[in-house]
């Protein structure tokens, strides 16, 4: 699962810390799981992991994601998840060219490679 959250996608460990910090700092709703209640830009609302995207979602959070990945380089990018529509593997599929290229980051691009074959996908 994954969290909607003022206008970004934040990974399930990240979005369960937001939701702990708003409850300590009293700006939690009343009743959190009536999500109809509240809006997402005031507390995280649940998304599924199994929506799809046009484009890899990698948490909010960034470098400072609970569940950071690191590079080769050393570099932290956010929780990668979510699945991907036919555009979204299109998208990937000329991020992989653009890489080889010599284009864009090359290391976040190999990252979305290796985790959407290993899902399945025909990159």
């Amino acid at each position: 699962m994954s969290y909607i959250y003022q206008a970004d996608v934040w990974c399930d460990d990240c979005g369960r810390a937001i939701c702990k910090r708003l409850k300590r700092e009293g700006k939690a709703p009343a009743n959190p799981d009536d999500e109809w209640t509240f809006d997402s830009d005031e507390y995280p609302k649940r998304a599924g992991d199994d929506e799809e995207s046009d484009t890899p979602e990698h948490c909010a959070a960034g470098e400072h994601c609970i569940n950071a990945v690191t590079l080769p380089s050393g570099e932290k990018v956010g929780y990668l998840f979510g699945e991907l529509t036919a555009v979204g593997v299109e998208y990937v599929k000329e991020a992989v060219a653009e890489a080889q290229e010599g284009l864009g980051s090359k290391e976040v691009v190999e990252l979305w490679q290796e985790h959407y074959r290993d899902k399945g996908y025909d990159l």
